[in-house]
């Protein structure tokens, strides 16, 4: 088996985290980074991950989050917050990011704002918002893998109350709404239930389809 298999197959949703113990912050960091470098449609990344180690502020989520003890215990809680909608402000920002680091401008590229400028501008705000959030996902799929190969647990939550969420961590006043978090940590020695249980996954001839 390759080290990432065996790294994936070593990962788990951890239910009980060590809360005496602290993900060092170079390993944190390599994990952020990875979530920076990882793929989005049309290289928008349009989301936002907030890094949130305050006590009082995941005191506050908690309950929010039905009282999932990692949000307090783990060292460290990712937020993803995706973009609200996508404005011409924001879709200019990020081509000319490309331009200003790649020194020069394509007229292709160019021709690709101008067709995504009249199309995502155009839409609701909420199926922009929702296709953000997708991206999003993206970017938690790399950090879980990410902190996997640094041997740092975790456990991507989906149960909690966004509006509240957004609410403790002032994310509406910043165009964003929270998608999932994240917790970073380590499993503790005893109390977590799924710790000892085998991965179970679909077998591959009822998950993959190759057609030749």
């Amino acid at each position: 088996m390759s080290a990432l298999l065996e790294t994936l197959q070593w990962r788990y949703a951890t239910k009980k985290m060590d809360p005496t113990k602290t993900v060092p912050q170079d390993k944190v960091e390599r994990i952020l980074e990875a979530v920076r470098l990882t793929a989005s449609s049309s290289g928008l990344h349009p989301y936002e991950v907030f890094v949130v180690t305050n006590p009082a502020l995941r005191e506050q989520i908690k309950p929010h989050a039905w009282n999932q003890s990692q949000v307090t215990d783990a060292s460290h809680l990712l937020v993803f917050a995706a973009w609200d909608n996508y404005t011409v402000e924001r879709i200019n920002a990020r081509f000319d990011l490309v331009n200003a680091v790649r020194g020069f401008k394509n007229e292709g590229w160019e021709a690709y704002r101008q067709q995504i400028l009249a199309t995502y501008p155009q839409r609701d705000a909420e199926t922009n918002y929702q296709h953000a959030a997708r991206q999003a996902y993206i970017g938690v799929g790399t950090a879980l893998i990410a902190a996997a190969q640094e041997k740092v647990d975790s456990t991507p939550m989906e149960g909690f109350d966004p509006a509240k969420v957004d609410e403790i961590l002032n994310l509406r006043e910043k165009g964003l709404r929270s998608v999932v978090m994240l917790p970073l940590g380590y499993r503790a020695d005893e109390g977590d239930w799924l710790v000892d249980l085998k991965k179970v996954r679909p077998a591959r001839e009822q998950f993959i389809t190759e057609l030749a």
